[in-house]
């Protein structure tokens, strides 16, 4: 209880520092120091900009800031695991990710959060301000509203539309399931996996695991009600019945006999020993319950010697982190104009973190971990956030796919100049 209540104290001075509420604000880019830069920044000269976008749309991304603003979008229905607190409530946590998003990848942000429940309205909402942005970043929406949200917001803009519980949880996993696969000597066709957790993480899972090559027979869904199975009636939508499985478990502790991966995106400790004990040979566990994982992980390291474990937490091995996608994936749409971000851009996203992982560590990572050594293993799966070359291997990954797929409105061909620009523009965030 005492390192709650530490934890508590430091989190709210943290948000209050300095005096200054909150952890964003906005700067301008350009001088507003005399008459004269007055004169331009307002009117009359601004008059210009709007004469010029009137006539030309695409001058938005010259004369404004539209092509590295993202939108990052919640109404509070599900936030963290904390569930539904509100709008106003979900505030730091939005402000959190335009701080993550400048800081990893110089994407400047305008937090909102809407009051408003109604799924319909949100869309009416979101697809409003789209004139304002280069991108939207919907977050702690809950389920199932959030598929229909972002599904019908991909339809009706053209930006990119990316809703991060779903996508980002699952583009991490993939890389992190990959590498493990490959660390193990398994194939991606031949492993029984169990997703714990039917919500949007769960779902968007399942789907990209099918995706990177696990069969959609081999996977055994779970929500609050049991195994998600053909025929079930009580709780289903549209998003479960497409993994809805023919077999005869019923039970989480059913559905873990021989299973090869555990992917949870539950709650707390609701894995037991013994059905730890009986998965496969070298097992894979992804519990990604925060703050406390659906197995606490020193229990099932001192159970399972063979196993490999992730969660979603920084300090134990294997961090799950959604920072290593949203802020590199947008990176490389914006740059590239892309009016989507694509399941191929999420794929090239996942392939390049797997590849990432295989390549030496260089020191500054490890200084900012307290000086771990970190190589290719059963304890490094995925790269570390503060890697700085995870943005010119997704970003460009990214970006690529994007070119590739037909989707850029400003496609780019010097691949290496664009690699060189992206570590040039984050050197001011490693110094």
């Amino acid at each position: 209880m005492k390192m709650q209540d530490d934890l508590t104290k430091r989190a709210l001075d943290y948000h209050m520092m300095d005096g200054v509420p909150g952890k964003v604000s906005v700067v301008p880019s350009k001088p507003c120091q005399t008459a004269a830069d007055l004169g331009l920044a307002y009117t009359p000269g601004v008059a210009k900009p709007v004469l010029a976008i009137e006539a030309n749309p695409e001058d938005a991304y010259k004369y404004t800031s539209k092509g590295n603003l993202v939108a990052v979008i919640s109404n509070g229905t599900a936030i963290l695991g904390l569930g539904d607190r509100g709008a106003l409530a979900s505030k730091p946590v939005m402000e959190g990710k335009g701080v993550l998003f400048k800081r990893f990848a110089d994407i400047d942000v305008f937090d909102i959060e809407l009051d408003e429940k109604d799924p319909d309205k949100v869309i009416a909402m979101v697809k409003a301000m789209t004139p304002t942005f280069g991108g939207v970043n919907l977050e702690d929406i809950k389920g199932p509203e959030c598929f229909k949200i972002e599904q019908e917001l991909i339809k009706q803009c053209n930006i990119p539309i990316f809703h991060d519980d779903q996508h980002g949880t699952a583009i991490i996993a993939t890389a992190g399931l990959m590498n493990s696969c490959e660390i193990l000597g398994k194939k991606l066709e031949d492993i029984k996996v169990v997703v714990n957790g039917a919500g949007a993480a769960g779902i968007s899972c399942a789907k990209m695991f099918v995706a990177a090559g696990v069969k959609r027979e081999h996977i055994t869904m779970l929500d609050s009600k049991g195994v998600v199975y053909q025929g079930r009636t009580a709780g289903m939508t549209a998003e479960k019945q497409e993994f809805a499985t023919a077999g005869s478990a019923r039970t989480l502790s059913d559905a873990m006999v021989g299973a090869d991966v555990f992917m949870g995106l539950s709650v707390a400790d609701c894995v037991t020993p013994d059905m730890l004990l009986s998965m496969a040979k070298d097992p894979v566990v992804f519990a990604m319950s925060n703050p406390n994982p659906e197995i606490d992980y020193e229990l099932a390291m001192s159970i399972r010697s063979d196993l490999i474990m992730a969660t979603g937490r920084s300090d134990y091995p294997n961090q799950i982190n959604n920072v290593l996608g949203f802020p590199f994936i947008f990176r490389g749409a914006l740059d590239v104009r892309s009016v989507i971000i694509s399941e191929g851009m999420k794929m090239a996203a996942a392939k390049a973190l797997a590849a990432l992982a295989k390549e030496p560590v260089p020191a500054s990572v490890e200084k900012a971990y307290n000086g771990q050594k970190f190589s290719f293993g059963r304890n490094y799966i995925v790269p570390k956030p503060f890697d700085p070359r995870v943005i010119e291997w997704e970003a460009v990954a990214v970006a690529k796919a994007a070119c590739e797929e037909g989707l850029a409105e400003k496609p780019i061909t010097d691949w290496e100049a664009y690699r060189v620009s992206l570590v040039k523009r984050m050197e001011k965030y490693w110094k």
